[in-house]
């Protein structure tokens, strides 16, 4: 079922802050903002040669990113996305299976454009997945 790491996610207090780290402390090449509202979040991606970081920031206090940094004011890493090939089939398969969908269940378009999913920590060893269709 799953493919490859699509990106790890590191909720940030200040985007602009971690943009800089990355990009200018470790050389690494970023995206350009982007601003998800129905997501709480604005995003920055940090390409690699193998996969991707993504810086989170959110976009107000009722962000889930927010709740995070309540509990983790430095930031920390908040998430690990996987590549799926057809996550419809990867969510009916995983609810068969017991684990829990977060959400209403049904995929919302992610900063790439794609289908995606999340799966409830307490069913992946203590860490939020992101499932993304590619």
């Amino acid at each position: 079922m799953l493919g490859r790491i699509n990106h790890i996610a590191i909720a940030v207090p200040d985007l602009a802050a971690a943009t800089a780290t990355y990009r200018d402390v470790l050389g690494a090449a970023v995206s350009q903002v982007q601003t998800l509202p129905d997501h709480g979040v604005r995003v920055v991606f940090v390409n690699l040669p193998n996969s991707k970081v993504e810086l989170l920031e959110p976009l107000d206090g009722n962000s889930p990113i927010a709740a995070f940094l309540e509990k983790n004011p430095s930031g920390g890493m908040h998430h690990i996305c996987y590549e799926v090939e057809d996550i419809i089939s990867a969510r009916d398969s995983l609810k068969a299976a017991g684990a829990r969908i977060l959400g209403d269940g049904e995929p919302k378009i992610g900063a790439h454009g794609k289908p995606v999913l999340f799966l409830h920590p307490k069913d992946f060893c203590g860490t939020l997945v992101e499932l993304e269709e590619i």
